[in-house]
């Protein structure tokens, strides 16, 4: 991975911060609670009933879409792995992913990455804008859709930014999850060494109109990405 200079300065000072507030036996279990999420509506009526309760989020979702969003701490964006439990008591039918307003899916996990000189300005940045950002690229971990686990696919609404990954198709259960977050990076992207700044969680059932049951248990980041 060939990185500048100004990047490389960033994500040494980071990792010696991220190993200074988390002794090495406690990296993997870099928790993110669920407390003062922000919750985004994309619309003046309606959204998501969503219940934040620590190590567990659930969410209600008729007819409707939102979703919620956390900054990420400094000492977590050289992040290498992520990890969660989730499951769906009730969802939506397989859809495609890549039709735009026809996408509906149980549940999304967004990662959101930036580039070391592009953090400062995302840091001011709500969700909406974050997104719009033309540096920001983003992993959309889904569960839903009529396709197979491990699919890449293009997001209708980011472009370029954005790209989506089946975990799985639509379905009800529950699974645990753990992914490569600079694997899946350079898969999407071709590149590994940008800053994770921003978490967000989405159920939609707004195309569908039908109905969502489902929870998010345990989230947490793991490990100090590799900046070689």
């Amino acid at each position: 991975m060939i990185c500048n200079l100004k990047t490389h300065r960033y994500l040494g000072a980071v990792a010696i911060s991220l190993m200074i507030a988390f002794p090495a036996d406690e990296l993997a279990a870099g928790e993110i609670a669920f407390s003062d999420w922000t919750h985004q509506r994309f619309s003046l009526l309606g959204g998501n009933t969503w219940r934040q309760q620590g190590s567990e989020l659930s969410v209600e979702s008729d007819g409707a879409v939102s979703l919620l969003w956390q900054a990420v701490p400094v000492e977590l964006r050289l992040a290498q792995t992520a990890s969660w439990t989730w499951s769906v008591e009730q969802g939506v039918p397989p859809t495609d992913l890549t039709q735009r307003g026809g996408d509906d899916r149980n549940l999304a996990l967004y990662a959101i990455f930036v580039p070391a000189e592009s953090v400062a300005t995302a840091e001011r940045q709500g969700i909406r804008s974050l997104l719009e950002n033309p540096d920001v690229r983003v992993l959309i971990y889904v569960w839903g859709g009529a396709h197979a686990r491990g699919d890449l696919l293009s997001s209708p609404y980011l472009g370029a930014r954005g790209k989506t990954i089946v975990l799985r198709p639509a379905e009800i259960g529950q699974h645990d999850e753990q992914v490569d977050l600079r694997a899946d990076l350079e898969r999407a992207f071709g590149v590994s060494d940008l800053a994770l700044v921003g978490l967000a969680i989405s159920a939609d059932s707004d195309d569908t109109g039908t109905t969502i049951r489902a929870r998010v248990r345990t989230l947490q980041l793991g490990s100090v990405a590799n900046i070689d």
